[in-house]
């Protein structure tokens, strides 16, 4: 692995741990931008990935992204419930509520957020930031820091008009919006479609065009807290090489656009890399220097976990066909215990990100501070 770049000399001002919201958020995303890297946004659909997220930040001592999908959502409500759109709302509230009530135990600051959410899922939002007005008003905090709006399928005027609503939702709250422009390949969590055959990448809607850009951060920024998840040629999942072609340079031209035609800084727009796993670490670093500040790993932990758990059953095969040894007629209880092979998942799936803070080069930068 090669080296990361030495950390930048700016001194970015202390937030307390825990779940950022309003200034706080716009300190952390201030925090990465100028300093030059960027955090990992861990899909999460259990209390246990939750945590093991938590621990990897706490062991790096960086702040991170938990996020969840509504797919995610339902399955930490439990399957039972027969209500997929209550269990959706229910789900991503227990999981908000777990976050907050550990994170700052932890020790580092947490951006927490939902994943693609199209025009069906619409509702889903709507009823988090219900949960969130209630939340506020007990707390002065809302529930998430910030909520993704995915329509990229649709037309730009129509994506736009969408996130202005939202985004009068969100903004008295502290709450930050994601919109995504060109689409994304690939599936997640049942939004779009695996690919199977041929390049993918030939696909030219999946390479933002600037100006679409410039248009959007132009009529939303004002309204909030936005950031911007551009596509470049990423794809959800992990494929062959040479299935997928990045083009970072597109981000480039995006913030100059928008730099030059409005007048700012370089670099103006927070940027978001999705499908992050299994790309490359030059590009990577490259789609960094040109404003990400967010980077989505899911298909590599996921992969890490299962990979853990795989490992200790291997491991410990006689513990999952019998309850008590055959050979030797001790109980085996202590090897099969539930607690025992999710831990073994945890670690992998710690490991896995502790490789990603340090690609992305947040390892030591948290600024969380106790009061």
């Amino acid at each position: 692995m090669s080296s990361t770049p030495a950390p930048s000399v700016v001194r970015a001002p202390a937030i307390p741990p825990g779940v950022v919201s309003g200034d706080t958020y716009r300190a952390l995303l201030q925090a990465c931008r100028k300093g030059g890297y960027a955090l990992p946004a861990v899909n999460v659909s259990s209390s246990s990935t939750a945590n093991a997220a938590l621990a990897a930040a706490r062991e790096n001592k960086a702040d991170i992204v938990i996020q969840i999908s509504a797919g995610g959502a339902r399955f930490y409500a439990g399957q039972a419930l027969p209500d997929e759109q209550q269990a959706r709302i229910l789900g991503a509230t227990a999981l908000a509520q777990h976050v907050h009530l550990l994170a700052r135990h932890y020790g580092v600051a947490v951006i927490l957020h939902t994943d693609h959410a199209n025009r069906p899922l619409l509702g889903w939002i709507d009823g988090l930031v219900e949960e969130s007005r209630r939340h506020y008003a007990q707390t002065g905090r809302p529930l998430f820091s910030s909520h993704m709006l995915d329509l990229s399928t649709e037309p730009l005027a129509d994506n736009i008009a969408a996130a202005s609503t939202l985004m009068g939702k969100l903004s008295p709250l502290g709450i930050g919006l994601e919109i995504e422009l060109g689409m994304t390949g690939g599936e997640e969590d049942g939004i779009g479609q695996e690919l199977h055959d041929g390049n993918p990448s030939c696909n030219p809607s999946l390479y933002t065009n600037p100006e679409d850009v410039l248009t959007a951060w132009k009529t939303l920024s004002p309204l909030g807290m936005l950031s911007i998840a551009a596509s470049f040629g990423n794809i959800h999942g992990v494929y062959a090489p040479g299935n997928v072609c990045l083009r970072p340079e597109i981000l480039r031209a995006s913030q100059a656009l928008v730099a030059e035609r409005l007048h700012t800084g370089p670099n103006p727009i927070p940027l978001v890399f999705h499908g992050g796993s299994g790309s490359e670490e030059t590009a990577i670093r490259q789609a960094i220097n040109f404003g990400v500040f967010k980077f989505n790993i899911d298909t590599d932990t996921q992969f890490a976990y299962a990979q853990g758990i795989a490992h200790y059953i291997r491991n410990h095969e006689e513990a999952f066909t019998h309850q008590v040894s055959p050979l030797t007629g001790r109980p085996l209880k202590k090897s099969y215990d539930i607690r025992c092979w999710m831990k073994a998942g945890e670690d992998r799936f710690t490991q896995r990100l502790t490789d990603c803070f340090h690609i992305l080069g947040a390892r030591g930068r948290s600024i969380a501070r106790p009061s």
